[in-house]
């Protein structure tokens, strides 16, 4: 069972991380290509988890 990406960009700061980042940062293509990746391989990672037992941690948050 793949876990959901839920985002906690506040649990330690009441910045989000998007806010600390500058625009131009060269990471962001970075990271926007390899969301774009996982994305494409959703399904493939559907079929790898089980459906039943405790939901994982999702490829993609892995990353950040």
């Amino acid at each position: 069972m793949r876990g959901a990406d839920d985002g906690q960009g506040f649990m330690f700061s009441y910045v989000s991380p998007e806010r600390q980042v500058p625009e131009n940062h060269p990471l962001r293509p970075v990271k926007a290509f390899a969301d774009d990746i996982l994305k494409g391989m959703s399904q493939t990672f559907d079929a790898m988890y089980s459906a039943t037992g405790r939901p994982s941690i999702p490829p993609a948050r892995l990353l950040i």
